[in-house]
């Protein structure tokens, strides 16, 4: 018996395909307005444009490029959990379109963006919730409360700011501890034999659940309790990063990448207790978070989950490692700069600002080919 396999389909390398999945025009605009926001805002704030607004500044960076991030992931992630299609072509640049209007608005009424974030998360949670649910896939349905609860912070963050600024960041630090937990030790048990990455049940209920009492005390603004809460936090996240085995993914940048980001996520924490106790300021704690954690974890996982669903080796070349380094380079200076010497922090965070763009800028123009051409296998998606 000879066995004949199906002709597999030509690829069109020039066909434009960054409608083909959710990963590609949402990775792309994150990017891109990671590129460009964080400078304009550094000017702002030092004095050389005018118009700084803190809120500004933070609305974008929650609402706008990391929601990004997290919906790309998400509108790509359910596809495979539940083998049903999510939003593509139209509908997915449709969604796509709601995101860059709610960025557009930003620059002249943050009331108006969250107005159309709110659409933005509505869409995306229709995107993944219809195959969640026609799947039966119980397991991730929580995701889309997730989603819904990001664009309802950014509403609330119009009338009670502080309120939607630690509710969204909240709600991100969750979404980013309960997608590392199920792929960073997977990825190193897979890619570094005898690695020995593991989970403990208590532990990780320990460690989620310290985050969902983090975001109860936030909502009732037990400033003391929330500093109690992020104390242990950190423990329990620091007992789970030392169980993946952190040490032996050195060689491999397209996993220390996700080990070190999560590193911010145990140093934010800490550092968030302390400031609910008076003991540090708490701007470090916040970038601790959104420029070390956010920020490298979101490079980390774009340029993989892009190089996976492109049929590309799961390989960081210069352009990756590149960003990488400068990343955590932007974490390095507007954290712990200022912490050590804090009359240096207009500069750190001048430079920091820089590192950050260049870091975004390099994603941009290794991946926006990547992104917008066919995977290499001819394959949908």
């Amino acid at each position: 018996m000879i066995s004949i396999s199906p002709p597999t389909k030509p690829v069109d390398p020039s066909r434009f395909a960054l409608f083909d999945l959710g990963f590609r025009p949402l990775y792309l605009l994150a990017g891109a307005y990671a590129a460009l926001s964080v400078p304009i805002w550094a000017l702002q704030y030092a004095g050389w444009l005018p118009g700084a607004d803190i809120l500004w500044h933070a609305h974008e960076m929650i609402f706008g490029f990391a929601f990004a991030v997290i919906a790309g992931f998400l509108l790509t992630a359910v596809r495979a959990w539940t083998g049903r299609p999510t939003p593509t072509g139209p509908a997915l640049a449709a969604i796509a379109a709601l995101w860059v209007l709610a960025r557009a608005l930003a620059f002249v009424s943050l009331p108006a963006a969250a107005a159309a974030g709110g659409l933005f998360a509505l869409a995306v949670a229709w995107g993944i919730g219809r195959p969640l649910v026609a799947a039966g896939n119980r397991r991730n349905l929580f995701f889309i409360l997730l989603v819904l609860g990001l664009g309802a912070a950014g509403i609330v963050l119009q009338s009670f700011p502080q309120l939607g600024i630690a509710i969204g960041l909240d709600v991100v630090l969750l979404v980013v501890t309960v997608m590392a937990g199920r792929v960073i030790p997977a990825f190193t048990n897979n890619a570094v034999q005898g690695a020995g990455a593991r989970r403990h049940a208590w532990l990780e209920l320990g460690a989620i659940g310290s985050i969902l009492a983090l975001i109860g005390a936030d909502a009732f603004a037990r400033t003391e309790l929330a500093a109690s809460f992020a104390m242990l936090a950190a423990a329990l996240h620091a007992a789970r990063l030392a169980l993946w085995a952190p040490l032996k993914t050195l060689r491999r940048p397209i996993l220390w990448v996700l080990h070190l980001s999560y590193a911010w996520i145990v140093l934010h924490l800490a550092l968030r207790g302390l400031a609910g106790f008076g003991l540090v300021p708490v701007a470090p704690a916040t970038h601790a978070l959104t420029v070390g954690a956010i920020g490298g974890m979101t490079l980390g996982m774009m340029t993989r989950t892009t190089r996976g669903h492109t049929a590309r080796p799961l390989v960081a070349g210069r352009a990756e490692i590149a960003a990488y380094a400068l990343v955590h380079g932007a974490a390095f200076a507007r954290v712990l700069v200022p912490l050590a010497l804090p009359a240096a922090t207009l500069a750190a965070t001048l430079v920091s600002a820089l590192l950050w763009c260049a870091a975004f800028t390099t994603f941009v123009v290794a991946y926006a080919p990547i992104l917008s051409r066919p995977r290499l296998d001819g394959q949908p998606g």
